[in-house]
């Protein structure tokens, strides 16, 4: 029985070099998944009310935005939300001495006759952010308190209290949120550089490799895709595409702990075949997805990246990642992890079948 070769499937365009048939163009995902979309432009005149949109946008999803920071504005705006809070009601508490006409009374203990000292011994705006200060963090040295005959000083306290535990609530939880984000599990996840067009299993598919960083196992694995085509007036037209691992069909990995190989079966079904194999020069992005579960904590976590056509490899297979050592222990060589080398067979001296890699001993 005679086996098809890659080149004549793919009707004699293959080479071992990456396609280069198209020019380099703007990635709409970039290869560690962030969106590369740049924002509408604004015409001239308009740009002012443009940037007010965004940030009255920006502000309505304030908790997002505020998750999304990086820990350096993050511990900015900590330190500013606590400092303009304390600072506004210091203000408060000066402007309610004055009013009171507490800042033209000498002796806070012994005031003049029928005159109610709202807060003791708020003399100047120093002693006023002291007392704010001291009120929020509800440190209580005993010097300054409110007075229980001033209404005004007693709702003006509970105003404080009320509006500080909120903004306390508020800056814990973003502090919790962003250190169990899931984004940072995903960090832990990588793809291969460049997808590889070659034989398995006696069919062309389109493989691409992904691994775990992290000695702690990922679970539900599941590999999706989405094809983005240049059609005419340079629309983009979306198509989803599967990838299978092995024998397991669409069905998620149930432990990801090892690199894996993903195919795509490139028959004329697929919405790559007439890119790759029937040599249609339009621009076309591959955006992988990688979604997963978190053994311990049952977070999902999700992974992105893309691949352009100069980053597909024709005739070629991944290198084998998993062997045993001389102990026979697993192991995971990263060096081979995202190494493609060319169609001939493998050395037949091989220990291990994993992931439709055969792994050769490794000393």
């Amino acid at each position: 029985m005679t086996t098809k070769s890659t080149s004549s499937v793919l009707g004699g365009k293959a080479s071992s070099s990456p396609l280069l048939s198209s020019p380099p163009r703007q990635r709409l995902v970039t290869k560690d998944g962030h969106c590369a979309l740049r924002p509408p432009l604004c015409p001239s005149g308009s740009w002012r009310g443009a940037s007010g949109r965004a940030w009255l946008l920006a502000l309505q999803d304030l908790w997002g935005l505020l998750v999304g920071l990086r820990w350096r504005w993050v511990l900015l705006a900590f330190c500013a939300s606590f400092l303009a809070h304390w600072l506004l009601f210091a203000c408060l508490w000066y402007l309610l001495a004055h009013l009171n006409g507490d800042l033209a009374v000498q002796d806070h203990d012994a005031p003049p006759q029928g005159h109610v000292v709202c807060v003791k011994h708020i003399t100047s705006f120093t002693a006023a952010f002291s007392f704010s200060l001291e009120t929020q963090l509800t440190i209580g040295y005993g010097t300054m308190f409110p007075s229980g005959d001033c209404p005004s000083a007693i709702a003006l306290l509970a105003v404080q209290m009320l509006l500080g535990l909120m903004l306390e609530a508020f800056i814990t939880g973003a502090f919790v949120a962003k250190i169990a984000r899931p984004q940072k599990r995903a960090g832990a996840i990588q793809f291969s550089p460049q997808a590889v067009v070659g034989q398995h299993q006696g069919q062309t598919c389109l493989m691409l490799r992904a691994t775990n960083l992290l000695q702690r196992p990922l679970v539900d694995v599941k590999v999706s895709a989405v094809l983005y085509e240049e059609h005419e007036g340079q629309a983009l037209h979306q198509t989803s595409l599967d990838f299978h691992l092995d024998s397991l069909g669409q069905q998620p990995c149930p432990f990801f702990i090892f690199p894996l190989t993903f195919y795509h079966p490139l028959d004329r079904r697929s919405p790559l075949y007439p890119a790759l194999c029937e040599g249609m020069s339009n621009h076309f992005e591959l955006v992988v997805f990688l979604s997963a579960l978190q053994e311990g904590t049952g977070d999902s976590c999700q992974k992105r990246t893309s691949y352009l056509r100069q980053e597909i490899q024709f005739d070629r297979r991944f290198v084998p990642a998993l062997g045993l050592d001389a102990r026979g222990r697993y192991m995971v060589s990263t060096q081979h992890f995202d190494t493609a080398h060319s169609k001939e067979p493998l050395n037949k001296d091989c220990v291990v079948q994993i992931n439709g890699d055969g792994s050769d001993r490794m000393e």
